[in-house]
């Protein structure tokens, strides 16, 4: 039995040659495609600086470094995310505080965001869930509100391409983060990106990613704590093309996804997200929401009964507060979240990729019609 992915790269011969080229050299580390790529992302999104790194996860650490996030801190989040969404509060040891998710745009509620908001507050990280940006306008405003200098991290690990009120996912709040993980618009097999205006966080993030060594400083100074966060240049080679054809890419994921919802019209028994005045949606996978006549039990049983046929599937998201060290550190429990508890039971992912063919979303289509 033929199985249909749930997702794949769109890779082509121009990559494999960008990547063979830098093997054929002594650079594969911090070499020239490194600041080529970092270069080439900064103009893409219009801001002034961006940092490459091993992966979103990493950047957004070094962005909880940079905004001196720390103990007694506070960060507003979403529990309807990829985890490292506030693992990366945790791991500065400051405490995320979870802002429940709108039902309709399955982003975090600006209303909800502000109504978190104590003098404890040191950031928000607003997360552009499934390629759509969040609504920003409200959140920065009250970040703002009553002279606050509340941080905004931009969480764009999943919306490269996306724009909100005609600025680049990213580029919106004082930095933004973005993840390159291979069923992402944009991939460098593993790999992220940070892109702000504020040099002072480009440079610590440079500094954080290559063990806290500064710029003109020695291989064995280390001016500050740092990690191994950095990046290949066979990783930046390979971005580096796939920027190039980031329009392309994005174009061919926009067809898959209308394709999937001229079949899926009408069916009442599915709920898509609603995309919100002024964005654009980045497409990074094809999620769909049962209607609440269906439970968890009933989605997991589609899930498997998906994969018996040879359609890639999956949930997502879990509820990051449900996850057991946050129920054991924090004592949450099921209920405090319910918007995001109600979407995060009933939602399923659909095979999503550039090279899905109308034959396989025929396929997707009308089996999952049938188990429903």
């Amino acid at each position: 039995m033929k199985t249909i992915p749930l997702a794949r790269p769109d890779i082509t011969q121009r990559e494999i040659d960008a990547v063979v080229e830098v093997l054929q050299t002594p650079n594969l580390s911090l070499g020239p495609k490194l600041p080529e790529f970092e270069r080439a992302f900064a103009e893409y999104c219009g801001t002034r600086y961006a940092v490459a790194c091993n992966s979103g996860t990493s950047a957004l650490h070094m962005l909880m470094i940079a905004a001196g996030v720390g103990p007694g801190d506070e960060v507003i989040v979403t529990p309807f995310s990829f985890i490292a969404s506030a693992n990366c509060v945790l791991f500065e040891r400051g405490t995320p505080v979870f802002a429940d998710v709108d039902p309709d745009t399955w982003n975090i509620d600006p209303k909800l965001v502000e109504a978190r908001i104590t003098d404890r507050t040191k950031a928000i990280i607003p997360v552009d869930v499934f390629g759509q940006p969040a609504d920003f306008d409200p959140i920065l405003a009250a970040a703002r509100a009553g002279g606050r200098s509340i941080v905004m991290i931009e969480d764009s690990c999943e919306a490269t391409g996306a724009t909100y009120k005609g600025k680049s996912a990213g580029a919106i709040a004082d930095a933004g983060v973005f993840g390159f993980y291979p069923n992402k618009q944009l991939t460098t097999g593993e790999g992220g990106m940070i892109v702000t205006d504020r040099r002072d966080w480009a440079d610590s993030a440079r500094s954080v990613r290559n063990q806290g060594r500064d710029a003109g400083g020695g291989w064995l100074a280390h001016a500050r704590l740092g990690y191994n966060f950095r990046i290949s240049d066979i990783s930046c080679a390979l971005g580096i093309v796939q920027l190039e054809r980031i329009d392309e890419i994005t174009a061919a994921r926009l067809r898959v996804a209308e394709m999937y919802f001229e079949r899926l019209a009408g069916e009442p028994r599915l709920i898509h997200q609603k995309v919100i005045d002024g964005a654009t949606v980045s497409w990074f996978v094809f999620v769909v929401r049962l209607s609440d006549e269906y439970s968890r039990e009933d989605r997991d049983g589609i899930l498997t009964q998906l994969r018996e046929r040879g359609v890639g599937c999956s949930n997502y998201f879990a509820p990051i507060h449900l996850q057991p060290f946050y129920v054991e550190r924090f004592g949450f429990k099921r209920g405090d979240f319910p918007v995001c508890e109600t979407l995060a039971d009933r939602t399923m992912a659909l095979p999503f990729h550039a090279h899905l063919t109308e034959r396989e979303i025929d396929t997707v289509c009308t089996t999952l019609k049938s188990l429903l």
